[in-house]
C-alpha cells in the first residue's frame, strides 16, 4: 500500500436495496434463460465450455502425443496403425469442423443476448434522457417562479426538448455517409 492510501476502493458492503434487487433481477434472469435454452444449444454451450478449457489442450497434447509416439515406433508394446499421419490429420480436421460449427452456434446465442442487452440498454437510457428533460422542465418552472435567473438560458431551452431516437439514428448515418 503506497502512503496516500490504498489503489482499489474497499468493496462496497451494502449495495443498496435498488442495487441488490436490479442484481437478483438479473442473476434471476440469466437463470431463467438458461432453464429455457434447448438441448442442443445446451449441449453445444457445454462442448464449447470444454473446448475452450486447459483441460481440452491437456487432452489433446496426450492424443496426439501418444499417436505420434505409437505411430513412430517409439512404443514398442503398440502397433503402429497410421505411420503417415493421415489418419491423425482427417480426425483433426473433421474435429475441427464440429468444434467450429459448436462454437458459432455459442456465438449466435450470445450475439442474441447481446442485442437483447443493447436495446435494455437503449430502453433505460430513453426513459432516463426523457426523465432528466422532464426534471429540466420542472427546475426551469421553479426557477422561473422564484425569480431566479438561469446560465445558459439557451441551452436550457434546448435542453428542455425531447430527443427523437430515430432523428439521432439519421443524423448518425448521415454523418457515417460523409466519410
Amino acid at each position: 500500500m503506497s502512503e496516500t492510501g490504498p489503489t482499489v476502493p474497499p468493496p462496497l458492503q451494502n449495495l443498496g436495496r435498488t442495487l441488490d434487487r436490479n442484481i437478483h433481477a438479473l442473476r434471476e434472469r440469466r437463470q431463467h434463460e438458461a432453464r429455457q435454452a434447448g438441448y442442443q444449444q445446451r449441449l453445444a454451450e457445454a462442448i464449447t465450455r470444454f473446448t475452450g478449457s486447459i483441460g481440452f489442450v491437456y487432452l489433446h497434447v496426450a492424443i496426439v502425443a501418444f499417436w505420434v509416439a505409437a505411430n513412430l515406433g517409439a512404443l514398442p508394446f503398440v502397433r503402429a496403425w497410421d505411420p503417415t499421419f493421415v489418419i491423425l490429420a482427417t480426425v483433426a480436421s473433421v474435429e475441427a469442423i464440429f468444434l467450429s460449427t459448436f462454437v458459432l452456434m455459442s456465438q449466435n446465442r450470445m450475439f442474441q443476448d447481446n442485442d437483447r442487452r443493447a436495446d435494455l440498454d437503449l430502453q433505460i437510457n430513453l426513459l432516463a434522457e426523457h426523465e432528466v428533460t422532464r426534471l429540466i422542465e420542472i427546475v426551469s418552472a421553479i426557477a422561473a417562479r422564484l425569480d431566479v435567473e438561469l446560465p445558459a438560458a439557451q441551452e436550457i431551452e434546448e435542453l428542455k426538448k425531447d430527443v427523437a431516437p430515430e432523428a439521432v439514428l439519421d443524423a448518425i448515418q448521415e454523418e457515417e455517409g460523409k466519410e
